[in-house]
């Protein structure tokens, strides 16, 4: 059976999600973020990325990881593509061809989109005012404005999707990069075809069930 490890508030939420669309039962244990605690390694404290217990599950301290069958993995995108493609069905690649983009999408989101994007939401919204960096959001949001362009330009002419038509795990995985730069309406604005792309990502069922309960997840 896949164990899923890591709360909701963290990287986590992608896992979740891709393992609730492939239709795929799991257990998810909540291993928080070390930094999240004021003594990770205390006696008595949370599971937590720094304990003993999870890092035999993955020694690089990250949530989420998972143990499939004795499996284990690290790394949300990779963690995803894995289960796409031992799954199969519409989010899988039908071939190699969908394989390597569905991984040539993933790892451009890691790369090119998602660091400017936690630099935006974590400067715009998510630290306290006083810990914010204005100069470190406006890098974030022009560093973001050519990913957007690349993907408005394949949106429009891909008929709405990365990949083979339809809603795959190269969709997943990239919209959870982007979502965090909704920190920046604007650079929505003019992306009218990521704008209509990633609202149906998160019309989704799955997402919006795995967001709620995110949402009542202790802060």
């Amino acid at each position: 059976m896949l164990t899923i490890y890591g709360v909701l508030r963290s990287r986590a939420t992608r896992t979740v999600w891709m393992a609730r669309e492939l239709g795929i039962p799991f257990e998810r244990i909540d291993v928080i973020q070390a930094n999240r605690l004021p003594a990770p390694d205390a006696p008595g404290a949370p599971l937590n990325t720094r304990s003993p217990a999870f890092l035999a599950v993955n020694p690089h301290g990250h949530v989420p990881a998972i143990d499939d069958d004795g499996l284990r993995i690290g790394e949300s995108f990779a963690i995803n593509l894995y289960l796409a493609k031992k799954h199969g069905g519409p989010l899988g690649p039908r071939d190699l061809a969908e394989d390597a983009q569905m991984t040539m999408w993933s790892m451009w989101a890691m790369a090119d989109v998602e660091p400017h994007a936690l630099a935006v939401m974590y400067n715009l919204v998510a630290k306290p005012e006083a810990e914010r960096d204005a100069a470190a959001a406006k890098a974030g949001v022009l560093a973001l404005e050519r990913p957007f362009a690349t993907l408005e330009a394949h949106l429009a002419g891909a008929g709405g999707h990365l990949v083979g038509g339809r809603f795959t795990v190269a969709d997943l995985n990239v919209a959870e990069a982007f979502r965090y730069a909704q920190a920046a309406p604007d650079l929505f604005r003019s992306a009218p075809h990521v704008t209509a792309w990633l609202s149906a990502a998160q019309a989704r069922p799955h997402f919006t069930q795995m967001m709620a309960e995110r949402a009542a997840e202790p802060a």
